[in-house]
């Protein structure tokens, strides 16, 4: 990884649910690379393996049926995959922290915000009750929560507020990394627009890089830096915002571009990848997309692309690009 450091860097990593009716292939040989103080969006459909693979990062995969088959997870140089429950418990929360999908269920009802807080912070710091209360109480004023509200139970608190809470849980002891599985996705679209000006805002201001969980390319324009397309558990496309929103590579990638609606076109019916997501019981072979795929070649059945580098710092996993990192036709038209 160029020009910043790496921080987290993820190397063949496959993770399977064995279940009565097969073994579900959730992510499949996965490389992904987040540098220091980056936001990389993690883009894809609904049972593509995001979550798996942020599940992943964290070991937190739910065991059984879910199992870490092969790979390596870097974090900070050193593989999370060899650590003992108890060094990983120091890493969550510390090193890295997750914002889950829905801030309903992610508090604890019975509990105060404030002391909800104070907990992860005592955790893993050495400071007394006092302490880690005028934390919590400081957390909540950062995510804009009137520090007297943190006796309040996350009942009292809207939808949109019990976010806040969440990623001020989150980022209470600093983490170097922030995972955030689609954060925004339970929330109207202008309380959502809040939450990810104040995720932008809190991010600058602690230095933390941030993998970014979503299906929302409005999203990934607006906060993210890097850009990682995800299908049937595998990376398709890799590249830094500018670049792929300019030259998306990928057929899956130019296809999900396709299906947005454009206010300069007049479209009777918005363009669509046609087909369905895979089985994950039963993916098919050579390229995982070729079913699906508008530009599929004979060969596409028949063996699984390698990545090929288009320009710098930009991957494509597709036979498409296989001379010289070349298309042989996969114009976006």
């Amino acid at each position: 990884m160029s020009k910043k450091s790496c921080l987290l860097d993820i190397k063949d990593l496959t993770i399977h649910y064995i279940t009565h009716d097969g073994i579900v292939r959730a992510v499949e040989d996965l490389n992904l690379q987040v540098a220091v103080g980056e936001t990389l969006g993690f883009v894809g459909e609904t049972g593509a393996g995001k979550t798996t693979t942020a599940l992943g990062i964290l070991q937190l995969v739910p065991s059984p049926p879910g199992k870490i088959i092969n790979g390596q997870i870097l974090f900070e140089g050193e593989d999370l995959l060899k650590k003992s429950p108890s060094e990983l418990r120091d890493i969550r929360g510390s090193g890295i922290a997750m914002i889950f999908q829905d801030p309903m269920t992610s508090l604890n009802p019975v509990i105060t915000v404030g002391e909800q807080i104070a907990e992860i912070v005592r955790l893993h710091e050495d400071i007394d009750k006092a302490s880690a209360w005028k934390r919590a109480e400081h957390m909540l004023e950062t995510v804009g929560i009137k520090a007297e509200r943190a006796n309040d139970y996350p009942h009292q608190f809207s939808g949109g507020m019990k976010q806040r809470v969440v990623i001020a849980i989150a980022l209470a002891c600093n983490p170097s990394l922030l995972i955030a599985d689609e954060p925004t996705t339970a929330l109207d679209v202008t309380i959502q627009a809040q939450v990810l000006e104040l995720m932008k805002d809190l991010k600058d201001k602690y230095q933390t890089a941030m993998i970014m969980i979503t299906h929302d390319l409005g999203i990934v324009a607006e906060i993210c830096d890097k850009v990682a397309i995800m299908y049937a558990g595998n990376i398709v496309e890799y590249a830094d915002k500018r670049s792929l929103f300019l030259n998306p590579c990928h057929p899956y990638t130019v296809g999900l571009f396709k299906s947005i609606p454009d206010i300069d076109v007049d479209e009777e019916e918005l363009q669509v990848i046609k087909g369905l997501m895979p089985d994950p019981t039963d993916l098919p072979s050579g390229c995982t997309f070729h079913p699906r795929c508008p530009k599929v070649q004979p060969e596409c059945s028949k063996r699984k692309p390698p990545r090929f580098e288009v320009e710098p710092d930009h991957f494509v996993s597709c036979i498409l690009y296989d001379q010289a990192g070349r298309s042989g036709g996969s114009d976006n038209e």
